[in-house]
């Protein structure tokens, strides 16, 4: 690396984490205002309030604004060494404009590594504490409001629950089916179910048993309880679509293939969640070869022009990262191609403005 590398460099890392440091410092203070109350009527402890929450709360909001922030501070410091006549100098002194890139893109590299390793390891065991804090101080319990809900709980075995109360652990109208092939070989029925927590398994209420055995012979049996091992937890009545935050890139690809299997209906959702990890992060080069070739030119609005077409340029591309994660989540497309068509069609235009950049 000669000087002019680590110069750049410099300018592109510290401006970076400044301005990042200075949106989180200002987010932090807006969320603080805005939770106080749950803080002080859920008395959570101020030690809990730091170390489990605002500790691993820096951590997602700065990998969820890098982006915006890489492409600011690019334009930023970029604006102004153009204003200062500097990159007329390098230029000039014969250091060609893809040579000229070449820190940015080092800085990009870093900044998309760290976020990457972010995204797959450290923020999900970060949010993991984080929703564990919110569910407890913030939120409070979480209440399942579904009703006539159908789970596939393993290969051929069904269950239905007219309506589960997450508080009891109680469930209303249930029935688990056992079906092999396209012939049913066991139903039970019961009136409620409810987790027995000292057992660790169901107990069924005023049930009833249905067994079809190969030969077609039928059995069925009765009684006012029963309790019975299930495939099944609490928990699994709680889905919400936060707790892929708190998941790593192998826990996510088996929950998704988990859920596959019960028939959810947030598929969509979690795939988009799952892609857009490793996609979000290369965000950095598009955004940084944007603003490098916007900024470079000497204009008469100076830096404040640029700042004004960056922001617009930045704003548009996370506004089309939104819709078109949006039309995944609907169905309309797929996951995997959503998360990644932003970065194709601003890294078209990214090229293309390097290729009209002054030289």
């Amino acid at each position: 690396m000669k000087k002019l590398d680590i110069y750049i460099l410099r300018k592109f890392l510290g401006t970076f984490v400044y301005s990042i440091s200075l949106i989180s410092i200002i987010i932090i203070v807006f969320d603080v205002a805005e939770k106080l109350d749950d803080f002080f009527s859920r008395h959570a402890p101020f030690k809990s309030i730091v170390v489990d929450y605002y500790f691993n709360f820096v951590p997602f909001l700065v990998n969820q604004f890098s982006p915006l922030f890489i492409f600011i501070s690019v334009v930023f410091f970029t604006s102004r060494m153009a204003a200062r006549s500097e990159i007329v100098a390098i230029l000039s002194s014969g250091v060609s404009f893809r040579r000229f890139l070449y820190p940015y893109m080092l800085g990009s590299f870093l900044i998309a590594a760290l976020s990457l390793y972010l995204n797959h390891v450290t923020i999900p065991n970060a949010n993991k504490t984080r929703l564990r804090f919110e569910n407890r101080y913030v939120h409070g319990q979480y209440h399942n409001t579904d009703i006539n809900i159908h789970k596939q709980i393993s290969p051929g075995v069904f269950i239905y629950v007219e309506a589960f109360n997450t508080e009891t652990n109680r469930g209303e109208k249930f029935s688990l089916e056992e079906i092999s092939g396209q012939t049913l070989r066991y139903k039970l029925m019961s009136d409620a179910i409810e987790w027995d927590s000292t057992k660790k398994e169901w107990r069924v209420l005023n049930y009833s048993i249905r067994t079809i055995a190969e030969n077609g012979v039928e059995k069925i049996t009765a009684g006012p309880q029963k309790d019975t091992a299930i495939n099944l937890k609490p928990s699994d009545f709680e889905e919400q679509l936060n707790e892929v935050e708190a998941m790593n890139y192998k826990e996510l690809d088996k929950y998704i293939d988990q859920q596959k299997m019960r028939g959810s209906t947030n598929i969509l959702f979690y795939e988009v969640e799952k892609y857009k990890r490793t996609a979000f992060p290369f965000a950095a080069f598009v955004l940084t070869l944007i603003g490098v070739s916007l900024s470079s030119r000497k204009v008469r609005g100076g830096t404040g022009l640029h700042l004004g077409l960056g922001l617009l340029i930045a704003f548009s591309f996370i506004l089309f990262m939104q819709v078109s994660t949006t039309f995944a989540e609907g169905g309309l497309i797929s996951p995997a191609i959503a998360v990644w068509i932003p970065n194709i069609l601003y890294g078209i235009l990214a090229v293309f403005m390097v290729r009209i950049a002054p030289k």
